[in-house]
């Protein structure tokens, strides 16, 4: 568990463990929003620096993931080498398959890299009929017009 301990940055994404404790709030219907202004992974082909603005939603089951160990597994993007698509999809699928929530949904908005943005958004499914979801709020890239 790294809350309360000194913790170092993981050297990659798979070697970072995420910490889970107990929905405060079990058998309630709420939602979690994490908004991650300033991801940074690294360009599979250039290895160049790629930035994006995350935002991952999700409707907690029995347990919630620990703040500081997201951080630091998002932290472990800053080295590792993968597409846009990989990365958004990834940390959603990795969230769901081990946290187990009701429902989760990641927004990438990727800054672009040769004139286009990228946007990806991945979800586990319908999100439950009577759960509110605010809008993401994050603007699409507008360049300089």
């Amino acid at each position: 568990m790294h809350l309360g301990q000194t913790s170092a940055l993981p050297t990659s994404p798979e070697e970072a463990v995420l910490d889970y404790v107990p929905n405060p709030r079990p058998g309630r219907l709420y939602l979690v929003r994490f908004a991650v202004p300033e991801f940074t992974s690294l360009c599979p082909v250039t290895a160049q620096p790629d930035f994006a603005h995350l935002v991952i939603d999700y409707a907690p089951a029995a347990t919630i993931v620990e703040s500081k160990s997201l951080k630091l597994f998002l932290g472990a993007f800053r080295n590792h080498q993968a597409f846009h698509e990989d990365c958004t999809v990834g940390i959603g699928e990795r969230l769901f398959t081990e946290m187990q929530p009701t429902w989760l949904r990641i927004g990438g908005y990727w800054y672009p890299r040769g004139g286009i943005p990228i946007d990806v958004f991945w979800q586990s499914g319908a999100p439950p009929e009577s759960l509110w979801l605010p809008s993401q709020d994050v603007p699409g890239y507008r360049g300089r017009g």
